[in-house]
């Protein structure tokens, strides 16, 4: 009868445990009460984050620590480590809780994700071989062929150039080519496969200063003043959890967090407003 009695409040116990963590108020709220968070990152987009020893560094590597050491102490953070084409994806149909990697603003994800302030300047800026004398502008592009990384938003703004140009009555680019990765398409371009790359300029300052003599960039930007932001599901269960990071990057900029690790991994500082992510223009 004890041993009975005993087995029966166990099962009680587990039980209310389980329906208090389904009704839970909300993801972060279920977060602290299981004690993680599952965080989805592309860690092959340097100096943003990459992989080093087994481990995932960089900029954003060191943003999140900082916010969630602060804001979430004794919550494990799981990091997986997924091409970029499935994050949003993935984020959508709840296969984790956040992204945290470099995710440029543009309508279409504004409309439909929940975007933290900025986390850097995401314009984008054409990469060339620094021995073509032939690009020098924008216009120069026409003909050429151009590579991004699928399902970015640098390819998105290089597709909205390509329409321009041909808006204007000029041939376009000849070929837009996608890329899983930026290495691969930089290997392209370095190999005279490729006769550009359009990426953010964030990133193109350490790529140029690693391997300085091969690349440079356009002075035009291919596009307007874009930012980088990490991403939440935009409903109310997820709400809190975005002001969460929203909150602790803002607190970053605001103590000078931000520039230090600015200078640490670009090598420059980035002004970027802290108040809420602007509007996209493309």
């Amino acid at each position: 009868m004890i041993r009975f009695t005993l087995k029966a409040l166990s099962l009680s116990l587990v039980t209310l445990c389980t329906l208090s963590m389904a009704h839970a108020d909300d993801l972060l709220q279920r977060i602290k009460q299981k004690h993680e968070i599952v965080v989805a990152t592309e860690a092959r987009f340097a100096p943003f984050e990459s992989v080093e020893n087994g481990k995932i560094v960089g900029y954003g590597a060191d943003l999140m620590h900082y916010v969630l050491d602060a804001d979430l102490p004794g919550v494990k953070v799981r990091q997986l480590d997924l091409p970029f084409q499935g994050i949003l994806p993935g984020l959508d149909s709840s296969k984790f809780d956040f992204v945290v990697t470099s995710v440029t603003v543009n309508k279409a994800r504004f409309d439909q994700f929940a975007f933290t302030v900025p986390i850097a300047e995401s314009t984008v800026a054409l990469l060339k071989r620094a021995d073509d004398s032939h690009i020098n502008t924008l216009a120069d592009l026409n003909g050429r062929v151009i590579g991004s990384q699928a399902g970015s938003g640098q390819l998105a703004v290089l597709q909205a150039l390509d329409v321009k140009l041909k808006g204007e009555g000029q041939p376009g680019i000849k070929r837009i080519k996608e890329y899983v990765s930026f290495d691969e398409a930089y290997a392209d371009l370095a190999n005279g496969r490729l006769d550009g790359v359009a990426q953010s300029l964030s990133n193109l300052g350490p790529l140029m200063k690693a391997r300085p003599g091969l690349f440079a960039t356009l002075p035009e930007m291919v596009g307007p003043t874009t930012y980088f932001g990490w991403v939440g599901r935009k409903d109310a269960d997820s709400a809190s959890l975005v002001k969460l990071f929203s909150d602790g990057i803002a607190r970053a900029s605001q103590d000078g967090t931000l520039k230090k690790l600015q200078e640490k991994w670009f090598g420059f500082t980035m002004s970027l407003p802290t108040d809420a992510m602007p509007v996209p223009t493309i």
